[in-house]
């Protein structure tokens, strides 16, 4: 599959259903009224999403795994504040299980795609890396 926008990469398209899920549940009304928790864990999914697309315009395939590595220390954020509210009772195991393994599949996901960048940096590593209108196969 080629990549020509950061809509086609698939830890961001992951990462966009995990904000769906956090958001769906801090509009919940015990979360909704814990405002520091509830913006912190909506920042850090919705951080996640954006340094993926941020990343890929970013320029050279080294600022974008940089970028990735963002992404990937905030899906564990959220993973970490999933267990703040659990503990709070804001959220069910159910609720805090399934956004956890959506929060470890976007950072699973990075970590794939990080490996490939690299591995793609070595094999051109004589040839311009830019990403900026080039298509990533």
């Amino acid at each position: 599959m080629k990549i020509i926008k950061f809509e086609d990469i698939e830890s961001w398209k992951e990462a966009r259903t995990l904000v769906n899920t956090v958001y769906s549940f801090t509009a919940k009304r015990l979360f909704n009224k814990d405002f520091g928790l509830k913006d912190q864990i909506q920042r850090a999914s919705v951080s996640c999403m954006s340094n993926i697309a941020e990343g890929f315009d970013g320029g050279s395939n080294q600022q974008f795994i940089q970028f990735l590595l963002y992404a990937r220390r905030s899906s564990s954020e959220v993973q970490s504040l999933l267990y703040a509210a659990l503990d709070r009772e804001y959220i069910s195991e159910k609720e805090c299980s399934r956004a956890y393994k959506q929060a470890g599949n976007v950072g699973k996901l990075i970590n794939g795609f990080v490996r490939y960048l690299r591995s793609n940096n070595k094999q051109n590593s004589q040839q311009d890396n830019r990403l900026t209108g080039r298509q990533i196969k």
